[in-house]
């Protein structure tokens, strides 16, 4: 039998239900892997293995007819939401050593209230906000970033720590990681999974994120959370042939390096080979504003995000933050409204051009993981459709030069969630068998 730590959660999940596989012999063989890793990953913020094997015990002493549908699947959780019985400290000098905030984000919650154990807190980058890495490292190759700011929780899911965990997204903070750590990342609609209990950046882009092993994972978790469309996900397998599917470069393509162009490349190749009709979508001019709105979106509600915490202790703060709250790049409110109102007015723009096509493509990242991990790399192929607020899914299944994963990502309309998934897995299975990655991780 294969060892459980590397099951996904939709293998696993029969098994516990059944209880052909306990609780606790799966979380140990998942606290072994991360005993057997972790020193080299450096996922976690806070994870308590005798605790986490007394929650196993509880759920399974859960009769078998009262397991939800959730029942046991450990879920690794950003160190930005909150958790009744574990601390979040924002990797925060401000917060580091204070009491655990007795109350559960909305997110975990639901996730409770399905069965799932929530397993630890997973590394972030300052309140999600910088690109200060570390200390977590890339598990295809230690010397790299694992992307941020949902580091840990895209590292600990790519080495085979834990099935699922949960991320936020501002910029790239989902995405990134998902493209790095070589996983499947989903940034769904805006809003359409409460954000209650998760710290504020900014109330216009954040957004919760989650990362899984495979598309019927997130599938799962897209019915946990409830995300629905107005028109329903066919019965049937998406079919690649005849599908239409675009490819967006957007403004952001002189950034690309090699490793993605070739990606690119290799997926119109393999796509037209199944038969879709492969076609290159360029976007209006207006769009190419959309990543100097999203600058001044973070920075005008930073400003406010903050002001507490400045005021409380400002020396404990990364530059950037107190940068914001003192407005040094001098953002005026006309240029922030006009900011709020252009990608307003690009939203339904967007939404129009999408639902022409089956899936639309777009890159995740420049290039695969760059080498160290004191910056957890560049998002600017993902600050667009996040300030769209459309649903976002990084798809794995490529390598660059060095071998290292480069996924892609397909973005729908708003509140097109299930579509984008129910396209993915097609799409992600294609890419997975034939699109040359091949992992090391054993």
């Amino acid at each position: 039998m294969i060892e459980p730590y590397r099951l996904t959660a939709s293998e696993a999940l029969p098994l516990l239900k059944s209880g052909e596989l306990t609780v606790e012999a799966y979380a140990r063989s998942l606290l072994s892997r991360i005993a057997q890793r972790d020193h080299v990953v450096k996922a976690w913020a806070n994870l308590d293995p005798e605790f986490v094997l007394s929650q196993a015990r509880e759920l399974d002493q859960v009769p078998l007819e009262k397991r939800g549908p959730l029942h046991g699947i450990p879920v690794g959780v950003k160190d930005v939401i909150f958790t009744k019985d574990m601390p979040t400290a924002f990797n925060s000098a401000i917060y580091r050593d204070t009491p655990t905030q007795l109350v559960d984000a909305a997110c975990i919650i639901t996730l409770r209230a399905s069965g799932a154990l929530i397993f630890g807190k997973t590394t972030t980058t300052e309140f999600a906000v910088t690109t200060v890495g570390g200390p977590s490292t890339n598990p295809h190759d230690e010397s790299r970033t694992p992307g941020g700011s949902s580091s840990g929780s895209g590292a600990a899911v790519g080495d085979f720590q834990v099935p699922i965990a949960l991320g936020t997204q501002t910029g790239g903070s989902t995405i990134r990681p998902g493209s790095y750590n070589g996983i499947y990342a989903f940034k769904p609609t805006w809003n359409a999974i409460s954000r209650e209990g998760l710290a504020i950046y900014s109330l216009t882009l954040d957004t919760l994120g989650i990362y899984a092993r495979s598309i019927t994972d997130l599938q799962l978790l897209s019915s946990i959370f409830r995300l629905s469309d107005d028109t329903p996900i066919p019965s049937s397998t998406f079919q690649l042939h005849g599908a239409r599917i675009a490819f967006a470069k957007t403004h952001v393509w002189p950034k690309a390096g090699p490793g993605l162009k070739a990606a690119f490349e290799k997926a119109k190749e393999l796509l037209k080979s199944k038969g879709a009709v492969v076609e290159e979508l360029e976007l209006p001019e207006e769009f190419a504003r959309a990543s100097e709105w999203h600058r001044r979106v973070c920075e005008g509600e930073g400003r406010s995000s903050f002001l507490g915490n400045y005021l409380l202790a400002k020396e404990k703060l990364d530059p950037l933050i107190q940068g914001q709250v003192e407005n040094t790049t001098n953002l005026t409110r006309k240029a922030q409204l006009e900011a709020y109102d252009g990608c307003a007015k690009l939203r339904p723009v967007w939404d129009e051009m999408a639902s022409r096509y089956d899936a639309v493509l777009t890159p995740s990242v420049p290039d695969e993981a760059p080498v160290g991990i004191k910056s957890t790399g560049d998002a600017s192929f993902c600050s667009m459709w996040t300030i769209l607020h459309v649903p976002a899914l990084n798809i794995p299944g490529f390598a660059g030069e060095n071998g290292l994963p480069i996924g892609l990502t397909i973005v729908g309309p708003r509140y097109h969630d299930l579509h984008v998934l129910y396209a993915g897995k097609a799409i992600g299975e294609l890419f997975e068998k034939e699109g040359g990655f091949v992992s090391k991780i054993v």
